[in-house]
């Protein structure tokens, strides 16, 4: 072979033995991501998706939107419309505009809660479903009237208090007969103001049974030629009466209604019914001496002691001559005081059980 053949035979394999084991830089490199039509890449940008992968889909998000209105279909403006979710998502809030339209944007899919307050009316709560990229519509919403609960208390003052329970003395009667008017049933029960007890007084001077009682009186007295300066027959019997009649009338508005009306003092008995029997029995005893006062303290029965012996003195003027006298009107007022002491012991323990009329007030505080 030739020098020069053999050289060019050397050096094509040398060229072999290079392109074999060291490769052309264009084949170390990576290939050219192939240009699709419109010159965009084929291959994603991958700064692209990265950001793009932790932001919602704006597609998917969805709205809520609807109308407020009242039971007469008038619009609702101002009421407050809450949106929450049930992801515990922070919640939103919106007013109802001046046509009573609410909405929010920007929804994202899956099951809400609205919540409609406004003072005057009925919280009303309305739950719904946003599909992806929906604008959901809530049904008009009808806010109710609130219910009004007023509650009134019916209070009565005290001058109407102690009306009604004038009244309900007034029904009290021992056999459904006997008067029994100037006894209270109820321990607490409110002072009488002076008209009241002038009103109690004269009820119990004109009541039917008076007029019958004095009469068996003035008969009693006859039969016995008691005032014996009257004389017997019918002008003895009309006088024994009209005397009689007086000592009621005079006694009982002087020791009920004059005395307590200037000194401030309760005419009445307070029944007592609780307590030993003996502590009962000299309670009783002792009402013609001790009275409540208009200020609900116990305290001495002046109006009840001094109108007896006015009551008498008085007497003193229209009872025959041979009855006359400074002792006279002691005696008859220490007998009266006497036989208020004995009707009182009757009261604590007998009367009430015969007086079927007591009022419920009375018997609720027994």
């Amino acid at each position: 072979m030739h020098v020069a053949g053999r050289l060019a035979w050397l050096g094509r394999l040398g060229l072999c033995i290079l392109l074999c084991y060291f490769p052309a830089p264009a084949l170390a490199q990576s290939p050219q991501p192939s240009v699709v039509p419109g010159g965009q890449s084929g291959v994603p940008d991958a700064r692209v998706t990265g950001a793009s992968a932790g932001l919602p889909n704006q597609q998917s998000l969805g709205g809520v939107s609807g109308v407020v209105v009242d039971p007469s279909e008038a619009i609702v403006a101002g009421a407050q419309v809450r949106l929450t979710r049930e992801d515990q998502s922070p919640s939103e809030a919106v007013l109802s505009d001046a046509y009573g339209r609410f909405s929010f944007a920007n929804v994202a899919p899956g099951p809400f809660q609205l919540t409609i307050r406004l003072e005057g009316f009925t919280t009303q709560v309305i739950s719904g479903t946003v599909r992806p990229g929906e604008d959901y519509i809530v049904p008009q919403v009808v806010l109710a009237l609130a219910t009004q609960v007023t509650q009134v208390t019916v209070a009565l003052t005290r001058v109407e208090l102690a009306e009604a329970q004038i009244k309900d003395q007034e029904k009290q009667r021992v056999l459904g007969i006997v008067p029994n008017f100037y006894v209270s049933y109820v321990p607490d029960a409110v002072a009488l103001t002076s008209k009241q007890k002038f009103e109690l007084a004269w009820r119990s001077s004109v009541d039917p049974f008076t007029f019958v009682g004095v009469g068996a009186i003035a008969g009693i007295e006859q039969a016995g030629n008691s005032l014996s300066g009257y004389g017997q027959g019918a002008q003895g019997y009309a006088k024994r009466y009209g005397a009689s009649y007086g000592d009621v009338v005079i006694g009982t508005f002087l020791g009920s209604a004059i005395m307590p009306s200037l000194l401030k003092q309760d005419p009445r008995y307070f029944y007592k019914g609780t307590g030993s029997k003996r502590s009962r029995f000299f309670y009783a005893l002792a009402s013609p001496f001790m009275c409540k006062g208009d200020n609900g303290r116990w305290q001495p029965n002046y109006s009840y002691v001094v109108g007896n012996f006015a009551a008498a003195g008085i007497a003193n003027f229209y009872y025959p001559a041979s009855d006359r006298g400074a002792g006279y009107v002691a005696e008859t007022a220490l007998i009266r005081l006497g036989e208020n002491a004995v009707a009182s012991v009757f009261q604590e323990f007998i009367v009430r059980k015969l007086t079927p009329r007591v009022s419920n007030r009375a018997q609720a505080q027994r």
